[in-house]
């Protein structure tokens, strides 16, 4: 078999999703990618907000199980990411521009801007954000109140 490894991956959480889709009974179809260098899996479909839950609580878990399941299988710790009713590419979106105006801010001000707390997959976002509009961003604090600096060039 020379299926690429984060493939693989992939096809093993989709497999792990779709048995789990099917004993809770909701309906959502499987797409896969590999993107930045980590599997990607999204449950697409109507009505999948109990698969997201609050602030994507849910989402989070199903994700750590879909990767707890890929482990099982490889021996390997995933970096999967999975993605249920497109949640996570808006809230991307989102963060992409809150770091856009914050490097904005700087770049006007001068001064350093901090954002309000955020998990280590929204700051990496901000961080990726800032970066691309030329500025250094730094994580400041402590879980779970740890946030994004951006400073001044």
């Amino acid at each position: 078999m020379t299926e690429n490894p984060l493939e693989a991956e992939g096809d093993i959480a989709a497999d792990y999703l779709e048995g789990l889709l099917d004993i809770i009974d909701v309906d959502g179809d499987l797409e896969m990618d590999v993107e930045n260098g980590r599997a990607m899996v999204a449950i697409v479909g109507e009505d999948l907000y109990e698969l997201v839950g609050d602030g994507g609580e849910v989402l989070d878990a199903l994700q750590d199980l879909a990767r707890l399941a890929v482990m099982r299988e490889t021996g390997h710790r995933s970096r999967l990411m999975l993605d249920v009713g497109g949640y996570r590419a808006a809230l991307r979106k989102e963060l992409t521009d809150q770091g856009t105006r914050a490097v904005d801010e700087v770049k006007r001000t001068g001064e350093s801007v901090s954002l309000p707390p955020m998990t280590p997959f929204e700051r990496k976002v901000v961080h990726d954000a800032v970066a691309a509009a030329g500025l250094v961003s730094e994580s400041s604090g402590e879980e779970p109140n740890r946030y994004v600096v951006v400073l001044p060039a």
